[in-house]
């Protein structure tokens, strides 16, 4: 698999990723060992985690599997801090909370240190400056190798960003950044990936095949073994499930057939060589949809393809977003 620098570093990382977020409630041990093998005999480096990911879960089966499937030299591990169980308050990104919950992980994924570590939202209770702080301690005592930010907005990414070049070599540059992005969510057009682009941030999606929507599997109602058939995921599915989403998915089946492969990799393909993208992480439930995700390697869409994508899921955006003589 081909490899691509995270945003102004020289950390590679594989153009595709795997995600976790199901490992330890709808993927047991066995199904997640099955995952990891293809994605790593595939070439794949990048593992995405959270440390909320099935309660914990998620990085104590990838920690396990590290001591006897994959080595962990083989991988770029990533994952993140911040969320908490709390209704008054989702996010607490303090710096005690964040760097014992980085411990915390560690102590789970069974190693000293994680590549890269995203703080996973924004959190309005805490100053910043006071949240990056904690990052730069993560840094400076070799838990961490790299560090993100995870669904901040364009100028919360841009503040965050620029607080750490004002120091150089006192402050750590943001590598990456992990947002919702796909041909079903292109609200980080917006403001989120020209500010990434600008600073050299890299884009890390999530959910690009529009929560599974874009495989096309929905078309003619909810599959029984799908995530929208599931209790605590079918609220997830539910919002691109409507007829907006239903033309897109059409335009993407129309292209797939025209090119002779299937409509989840034309939504990858386009997803992945977006500019400013690094590498889309791909949350398969098994080996089978793993191997169809990574068989999008071979395929770059044509010209043509992608700007009749573009138009039929453009979002609009006007005021301030293009010059106002325009308009």
């Amino acid at each position: 698999m081909e490899q691509r620098q995270l945003g102004r570093t020289g950390l590679r990382v594989s153009r595709i990723g795997l995600g976790t977020l199901t490992w330890g409630r709808d993927v047991d041990e066995h199904g997640a060992a099955e995952l990891l093998k293809v994605f790593w005999e595939a070439g794949g480096t990048l593992v995405d985690t959270a440390d909320v990911y099935g309660d914990g879960e998620a990085e104590y089966l990838l920690g396990r599997l590290m001591e006897g499937l994959v080595p962990r030299r083989d991988l770029v591990i990533s994952t993140k801090a911040g969320s908490v169980p709390d209704p008054d308050r989702r996010f607490d990104c303090s710096r005690g909370h964040l760097l014992a919950a980085l411990d915390a992980s560690l102590a789970r994924l069974g190693t000293d240190y994680v590549d890269v570590w995203h703080v996973h939202a924004y959190d309005p209770y805490t100053p910043l400056e006071e949240t990056l702080q904690a990052v730069d301690v993560a840094i400076g005592s070799g838990r961490v190798r790299y560090a993100g930010v995870s669904n901040f907005c364009g100028w919360q990414l841009a503040k965050a960003a620029t607080w750490q070049l004002a120091a150089p070599g006192a402050r750590t540059r943001l590598a990456s950044t992990q947002m919702e992005y796909s041909l079903l969510q292109r609200g980080v057009e917006r403001e989120v990936l020209p500010a990434a682009l600008d600073l050299g941030i890299g884009m890390l999606p999530s959910s690009p095949l529009g929560r599974g929507v874009l495989t096309g599997k929905y078309r003619n109602g909810t599959p029984p073994d799908s995530r929208g058939a599931s209790e605590h995921l079918a609220p997830f599915v539910e919002p691109y499930l409507d007829d907006a989403a239903g033309r897109i998915v059409d335009a993407v089946t129309t292209a797939a057939d025209g090119l002779a492969v299937t409509p989840l990799q034309v939504a990858l393909a386009w997803v992945r060589d977006r500019p400013g993208v690094t590498a889309p992480i791909v949350g398969a439930r098994t080996a089978q949809q793993l191997t169809a995700a990574l068989s999008v390697e071979a395929l770059s869409l044509p010209d043509e393809i992608c700007r009749a994508l573009d138009d039929v899921s453009a979002p609009v955006h006007r005021y301030p977003d293009h010059d106002w003589s325009t308009l």
